[in-house]
């Protein structure tokens, strides 16, 4: 059935105005064509949700974008809301909560049962991004002295209510986790064969207070659907699920990409945040980044009598900098993705210095090249006279002293693509190293950074180079 289709019968049973044939109808469907629903007819988010079985209406409800939650949750009653609330997954509920303000987290709080209270205050006492905020406590778990056969009656009676039964987790008599085994372990066994003698003690957990980066790279690293969440003590606490991984993987990477674009984080879709939070969130780096281009004219202007006295220096400077701002740019993105994937961590910083100057080395002789030569195809342009400069000081240096601007801009190239490289490998490495976010380290940021000392490095190598010549 088409999205279309499945629009007009929904109107079509709504106009009816019968709960019960509403309600037939939506729990019908697939739970990923209801969220659709909901994104192309907003106007009826809180109705759909409403007239559905409740846990058809919680399966729907977790799946859909957290600003659209907000809203049906603004839109449904009292009591609807508190036998949403109820029947969500605690994860579920918890990234629901965090995201809003504490006094309409408050009066939510009041509508849970106390049961389920109790484990929302809990998860909500985690620091923000935790591990912690992560976890459900709906998992099986079993003594080490078990058979086999008490654990599948523990299975068949509490297994309905886990988030998931793939793996059993062993427990010691002071709640500590001693391993996880799979569920196929227990049904190939023998009924009377003990827990013990199934365990194999290569347990993998996470820490309830590790990052939830941490926990992404885990998952990534062994191949689970489930891990066990612990507390400092080793205490078991409860599980993380991969479908809760893979929502934080896709909030990091977006995250990621707004930063290093030069933007807060915005944390909504682009079309549903507040114009003036949309303002707010990009004003402060741009500010940042217009301050710090004002250092780039200071340091033009220090070198002011330098490009009077020989213009064609001036001509160069948007080429020189750009190249050393791309380098550093291009660095800086390749670092902060290599970071984000664990391809590189701050023990790494020296081997990602070493291949920076390398690179940087390599890149700025290329562009230094190309720099050099372009001064030597104009010179031929103008001696030729295929070629013609307005300004004479311009057409005398390009004619007279090509060599030496040529190797002024080919050495200022090489310096500041280098510079450009390490800059913008380093700064991410350094970020982490402080604790702050890599992303944080953005392509318009590095580019500023090397623009500043790019005009330094420039007017430096031309007054090594050109004094005695042209200066």
């Amino acid at each position: 059935m088409t999205l279309e289709t499945l629009q007009a019968e929904l109107e079509h049973v709504l106009e009816k105005g019968d709960p019960e044939e509403i309600g037939n109808f939506l729990d019908q469907q697939n739970i990923s064509d209801v969220a659709e629903l909901i994104y192309t007819v907003p106007e009826h988010d809180a109705s759909i949700i409403m007239y559905m079985s409740i846990h058809r209406a919680s399966g729907v409800f977790k799946i859909l974008e957290t600003a659209t939650q907000q809203d049906i949750i603004q839109k449904l009653p009292p009591g609807k809301t508190a036998e949403l609330l109820n029947e969500l997954p605690p994860d579920d509920r918890t990234a629901l909560l965090e995201d809003l303000p504490s006094d309409v987290v408050r009066e939510l709080i009041k509508l849970l049962n106390q049961e389920e209270r109790k484990i929302t205050l809990s998860l909500l006492g985690y620091p923000e991004n935790s591990v912690g905020r992560l976890m459900t406590p709906d998992y099986v778990y079993v003594q080490e002295t078990d058979t086999v056969q008490r654990v599948l009656e523990i299975i068949r009676r509490v297994g309905k209510n886990s988030e998931t039964i793939d793996v059993i987790y062993v427990i010691n008599d002071k709640g500590e986790l001693l391993d996880d085994i799979r569920i196929r372990e227990f049904i190939l066994a023998a009924p009377n064969k003990k827990v013990s003698e199934l365990m194999d003690n290569r347990v993998i957990s996470l820490n309830a207070y590790a990052d939830q980066e941490a926990a992404n790279e885990a998952f990534k690293m062994n191949n689970r659907v489930a891990l066990p969440v612990v507390s400092n003590s080793n205490k078991l606490l409860g599980i993380v699920t991969i479908d809760d991984i893979l929502w934080v993987a896709t909030e990091e990477f977006s995250e990621d990409m707004q930063k290093i674009g030069g933007t807060q984080a915005l944390n909504e879709p682009y079309l549903d945040i507040a114009f003036f939070k949309l303002i707010r969130k990009r004003v402060g780096w741009l500010l940042a980044l217009f301050v710090s281009e004002l250092l780039t004219t200071s340091a033009m202007t220090y070198f002011s009598d330098e490009m009077q006295k020989v213009a064609i220096l001036s001509i160069f400077v948007p080429l020189i900098t750009s190249s050393g701002g791309n380098s550093g740019s291009q660095a800086s993105t390749l670092i902060i993705q290599a970071m984000a994937v664990g391809e590189v961590t701050i023990a790494d910083w020296w081997r990602v210095m070493r291949r920076e100057i390398l690179s940087g080395l390599v890149l700025g002789v290329i562009l230094g090249s190309v720099g050099f030569l372009r001064i030597q195809i104009w010179h031929e342009l103008i001696q030729h006279g295929f070629m013609h400069m307005k300004d004479p000081e311009i057409r005398t240096a390009y004619l007279t002293h090509s060599t030496a601007v040529g190797l002024t801009i080919g050495f200022s190239l090489i310096g500041i693509v280098l510079w450009g490289t390490l800059a913008g490998s380093m700064l991410p490495i350094f970020l982490k190293r402080l604790g702050a976010d890599p992303a944080a380290s953005s392509a318009p940021f590095v580019a500023t950074l090397v623009d500043v000392t790019g005009i330094i490095i420039y007017f430096s190598m031309a007054y090594l180079i050109l004094t005695g010549i042209l200066l």
